[in-house]
């Protein structure tokens, strides 16, 4: 534990140094926490090394440095793919039909929602469903049918799919 324990003091007297340094390179404070905090992990796996160096601390910036650096190349070549092909089409809003299906999806349980998805979306037979969800191919059926039907009832009181049961006009 004594490894814990000497990287804890290491973090707790330099972290906040470390956190100012990172928000000076990159100019922003949430890009610099998690440099900053990337760096500590690469600390902390190789701490019996680190923990010998002449400067533990300047290992670090040394790490926030590169990571800085890494982040400007891929900003560098996003900025330049977008001068190549300009910038993505705007994303149109969801249509009222994608809202009240969503909605209606939310309604149901996580486990009739994602053999829904993986059935309707992605094309999957119920065999890889259970495959990969790790449960029995009747389970998959259930939860298909079980979903198919929560989804009709959700819509069915919608303004789409009619007044919901005990729905008066008055």
């Amino acid at each position: 534990m004594r490894d814990a324990y000497s990287f804890d003091e290491f973090y707790r007297s330099t972290s906040t140094r470390l956190m100012r340094y990172g928000y000076a390179i990159v100019g922003d404070l949430a890009e610099a926490q998690d440099l900053v905090q990337e760096a500590y992990t690469r600390a902390w796996q190789r701490w019996r090394t680190v923990a010998d160096h002449p400067s533990p601390e300047s290992w670090v910036r040394l790490v926030v440095t590169r990571l800085a650096v890494d982040r400007w190349r891929r900003l560098g070549r996003w900025q330049a793919a977008l001068l190549r092909s300009g910038p993505p089409e705007p994303v149109r809003p969801p249509n009222e039909d994608t809202v009240l299906v969503v909605a209606a999806l939310r309604r149901l349980p996580a486990a009739q929602r994602q053999a829904l998805a993986l059935h309707y979306l992605f094309d999957l037979p119920i065999a890889e469903i259970a495959l990969e969800t790790g449960v029995a191919v009747g389970t998959v059926k259930s939860w298909l049918s079980r979903g198919r039907a929560g989804l009709a009832e959700a819509l069915a009181g919608t303004p789409a799919g009619g007044a919901r049961e005990g729905d008066d006009d008055e």
